[in-house]
Parts: C-alpha cells; sequence; structure tokens
C-alpha cells in the first residue's frame, strides 16, 4: 500500500500534502508525512517495519508503548525542574486507537510523532558534541531504571548476546564453504586467531550476570551517535530515537556500543586500517556526560565493568562480521565481496586499540564515576 493512502488512517488533523521518504536508515522504510489546516501544519514520521528484521512487530511496539509511557510519565514530572526539555517520541494511533496497523500486503506501519528543530549525526562532532551523547544515552537510562523490566518483551532473541554469536561463527566453521573461506586469504586466518585468542574472556558480561553482579534493566539496543538528536538552538541533546531495538538487557552492552560507535573518528566503512584508533578524549567527554545523568543509579559492579563493556561491545561487532563473512555474507548486506571481512578488521583493530588503551581508559572512566 502507497504510504500516502496508509497516513491517511492514522489519527492526525488536516488534509494530506506530502509524504516523501527521510532518514539513512537500512532497515525500515521511513517517511515524513505533512499534514495542513487552515491555520496549522503537523508533521510526523510514517514508519514499515522490516519484517526480515522484526518478525514481531506486535512485540516491538509493546516495548515501545511501555517506555514511552513511562518516560512521558517522568519528564512531565520533573518538567520544572529540568535543564532542558527532554524528549521522547510519541506514538500516534490510528483512527479506531491502535498503535500500528497491517496493511493489504501484510506489511506493520507505524506513525511517530517527529523530534523537532533538532537533529542527528552522522558522526560525533567534537568534545561538546560527544558529552550530549553521553548525557542523552545516561538520561534515557536512568529514567528507564525503574521501569519494571518483567513488562517488556524481547524483539531480537539473542542480541547483544556475545557468546551466542561465538557459536553461530563455530557453526559457519563446520561447512565446507565456511572452511573455504576463511583459508582463501591472510585477512580471514589472522581474525580467526583473533577471535579465538578471546574466546574464554567473550563471556565477561554475561558471567558477571550470572553470578549476580550485573542485574538486567531496560537497554535501547542501538545507541549509535545517528540516533542522538541534537536541538538546533541549543545545541543540548534532547532525545534518543529509533526504539525498536528496546529491551530486557544489561546496560553495559549499550556504554560500550556508544563508546564505540562514538569515539572512532574513521568510522566503520574506513578503508585504511592505519587511521583507525580509539580517541579517548571523546571517551572522557562521553563518560561525563553519561555519568552526570545516570551515575546516580549505577551499583559499584556496574562501574567496575564499564571498560569490558567498550571492548567486548567492538569485539563483538567485529565477530558479527566475520562469522557473517565466513556464513556467506547473509545477514549485513554487501556491496562487494569480502566487506563484511573488512569490516571485521576495522572493528578488530579498533579493539585492539582500546585493548592497548586499557589503563588510560580505566583511569578515565574512574574519574568520570
Amino acid at each position: 500500500m502507497k504510504p500516502a493512502v496508509v497516513s491517511q488512517q492514522f489519527s492526525v488533523e488536516g488534509r494530506l500534502v506530502t509524504v516523501t521518504p527521510t532518514g539513512s536508515g537500512n532497515i525500515n522504510d521511513t517517511y515524513l508525512a505533512i499534514y495542513r489546516t487552515t491555520f496549522s501544519e503537523f508533521q510526523f514520521i510514517l514508519q514499515r517495519l522490516n519484517p526480515r528484521v522484526f518478525r514481531s512487530p506486535e512485540t516491538v511496539m509493546h516495548n515501545m508503548r511501555k517506555v514511552t509511557q513511562h518516560v512521558h510519565r517522568r519528564l512531565e514530572a520533573e518538567a520544572e525542574e529540568a535543564d532542558r526539555i527532554w524528549q521522547l517520541p510519541r506514538i500516534i494511533p490510528t483512527k479506531d486507537g491502535r498503535d500500528f496497523l497491517f496493511d493489504e500486503d501484510g506489511d506493520c506501519w507505524r506513525a511517530l510523532s517527529l523530534i523537532g528543530s533538532a537533529r542527528a549525526f552522522d558522526k560525533v562532532q567534537g568534545l561538546e558534541h560527544a558529552q550530549e551523547a553521553g548525557s542523552v544515552l545516561g538520561q534515557f537510562h536512568r529514567l528507564t531504571s525503574d521501569l519494571p523490566v518483567e513488562q517488556l518483551l524481547d524483539p531480537l532473541p539473542g542480541f547483544h548476546i556475545t557468546p551466542g554469536y561465538l557459536a553461530q561463527l563455530d557453526e559457519a566453521l563446520h561447512a565446507d564453504e565456511g572452511r573455504a573461506r576463511v583459508h582463501s586469504s591472510d585477512e580471514a586466518r589472522r581474525c580467526l586467531r583473533f577471535v579465538q585468542e578471546r574466546r574464554d574472556w567473550c563471556s565477561v558480561l554475561e558471567d558477571a550476570h550470572a553470578g549476580g553482579a550485573l542485574p538486567i534493566r531496560t537497554i535501547h539496543g542501538d545507541p549509535k551517535v545517528t540516533n542522538i538528536m541534537i536541538d538546533d538552538i541549543t545545541g543540548k541533546g534532547t532525545c534518543i530515537i529509533d526504539l525498536d531495538t528496546v529491551k530486557p538487557g544489561l546496560v553495559q552492552y549499550d556504554f560500550g556500543d556508544c563508546m564505540r560507535s562514538c569515539c572512532n573518528p574513521a568510522g566503520e566503512e574506513v578503508q585504511d586500517l592505519s587511521d583507525v584508533y580509539f580517541d579517548t578524549d571523546l571517551c572522557a567527554a562521553i563518560a561525563r556526560g553519561y555519568m552526570r545523568c545516570a551515575g546516580g543509579f549505577l551499583t559499584e559492579a556496574d562501574r567496575q565493568f564499564l571498560y569490558d563493556s567498550i571492548r567486548l561491545i567492538t569485539f563483538e561487532l567485529g565477530l558479527r562480521f566475520f562469522a557473517d563473512y565466513v556464513a556467506g555474507d547473509r545477514y549485513f548486506k554487501v556491496k562487494y565481496d569480502g566487506q563484511n571481512l573488512h569490516r571485521a578488521r576495522v572493528q578488530f583493530r579498533l579493539c585492539e586499540s582500546i585493548e592497548t588503551r586499557e589503563s588510560i581508559i580505566r583511569k578515565t572512566l574512574e574519574r568520570c564515576a
């Protein structure tokens, strides 16, 4: 069904002006819908969820409803004392009161309020931007820290469970194609050695949880810099978007992923590995912002595993890219043969940079805590 037709099934005032594609995401189809009345204009986000990634859209929307309602209540209660206008997208219901709808083709659609006068960036713009990114993630964790986690469902079982990705690699290595791909180049063999040398360590966070040190809380699941909205006028962080991956989990995975995505100025698709490094100044800025908002609910054990989370989530993404390469590029989209192998090498190089800077990173995190 055409987006323009779908948009008219949601509860918005006015007449449709236009529906145009927007955003740079590579999972869902996202559109900006504009409606006008005689006296006003209303803009909102219309999305078609990707059924190949989110096979249970009901679960995604259940979590989004629980989290947004909880956070909005807290924001309203704290508004008078807040240092800025904190936001989170609101679900716009259909005309018959539902959170989403299925069209005649079986596609799932939803409508979300637009965060106005704010934007996200592809890369960190500097230390101030990095600190604001940390503040936004810390604020999200703080606001959801008292949400009973049993109220949430898991839209992506196994997501951010590092030992599970190791099992996927092992399975791919048992196939003839997988063994052939590993032995096809020196780079692939080096990646395999890199993984094998860290095999016993990759369950560090899951072991800590199993031992009772780290509790399950609400996590965002994808707190990269492109999901952090910065106010155009004040330059302050205002909210985190893309709540599809919200789930019960360890906040350390979110913290580590934010650091991983923000502290590598070269980006994930850089061709020259010599450009890849972990920027400890950006790390310090993110940690300051994060602790300013989230420091009140974190336990001493939470703090002890923050360095491990940065190292682990970087290793995990490299492992996922490498496992997908070995399996024949079944999950991540590629533009050329070997792209997932190169992506893995970038993340492993970043992981090495983190390991060589361990003492600096630990001291930085201790100062910010």
